[in-house]
């Protein structure tokens, strides 16, 4: 046998194609020739999961809009920890019309100004609208004091009023959904490592994302504070344990999913309902990765 022939007997070669016309047809020839494809196996799997469930959330966004619902979806979490990537695969097949991501910047003057929830009440979803929320108010429970931003009165007064802010949403029919992406240390700084080598992710690290391993005891015990004032049976706090990327997305998906009874959802291709062990309401978690 040539060394040609040995290289080819494990290859899938332009003559197998011919003969392939399905999926299990191409894994059985890949099976048979004894290639390790475990990672692009588990690829095709996230990718096939990731297309069901959006499918999913087309058909919920359809039936927000035909029922002039209002929903606030809430990422909020450590810097890295994903935010940004979850909103991407919730909303790449919606609607622009009847769905918004708000990533605010930091306040001008004038909202410097203002009632501190101003600012995001502008924000709030019209009737059949979901909006996307990249950091929400919440950024004065942890990132402001952790970082300076606010003073301790203005922190002790947020924490008072968001309790009843977000109440005065949900008595008006307003539904909040507020995520937690819960990532490790080290998870964070293989991340922060990873953006700076990478040119078009560069832009991301910003000099907050400086100070997230130098302050993240501090970080923790501000998570912990919020947790604990704002955590409320009609806005509680859902976290996702997301040091795998790729597992958080589609759970918090299944998560958002299985809190509406939409039009079509009993003829899902999928499970709609979230592993209990990657989201969880905040304090069901025994351990939490950050």
């Amino acid at each position: 046998m040539t060394n040609k022939s040995k290289i080819n007997s494990s290859e899938i070669l332009k003559e197998d194609f011919v003969e392939i016309t399905t999926k299990s047809e191409l894994l059985s020839k890949i099976e048979a020739k004894g290639i390790e494809i475990e990672g692009v196996l588990e690829s095709v799997k996230y990718e096939e999961e990731l297309k069901n469930l959006q499918i999913e959330l087309v058909k919920l966004q359809q039936w927000i809009s035909k029922n002039k619902k209002r929903i606030v979806v809430i990422f909020e979490g450590r810097d890295a920890a994903g935010k940004g990537g979850n909103i991407r695969r919730f909303s790449e097949h919606l609607s622009p019309r009847s769905m918004r991501t708000v990533a605010l910047t930091k306040p001008t003057e004038i909202e410097l100004g203002q009632w501190y929830f101003e600012r995001y009440i502008k924000e709030l979803p019209n009737p059949g609208e979901i909006v996307f929320f990249d950091r929400s108010w919440y950024n004065r429970a942890v990132v402001e004091p952790v970082m300076g931003f606010c003073t301790f009165d203005q922190y002790k007064r947020f924490m008072t009023q968001v309790p009843e802010f977000e109440h005065m949403l949900y008595e008006d029919g307003i539904k909040i959904i507020k995520f937690w992406f819960s990532i490790s240390k080290e998870e964070q700084q293989r991340r922060f490592e990873a953006r700076l080598q990478n040119p078009l992710k560069r832009w991301k690290y910003s000099p907050v994302d400086e100070k997230g391993q130098e302050k993240w005891v501090e970080y923790t015990k501000f998570k912990e504070k919020m947790f604990s004032g704002t955590h409320t049976s009609y806005s509680p706090w859902i976290t996702v344990k997301a040091n795998n990327k790729k597992s958080a997305r589609l759970e918090a998906m299944r998560y958002v999913l299985s809190q509406f009874d939409y039009d079509g959802k009993d003829d899902s291709l999928t499970t709609l309902y979230p592993d209990p062990n990657i989201v969880m309401r905040y304090f069901r978690s025994n351990h939490q990765l950050d």
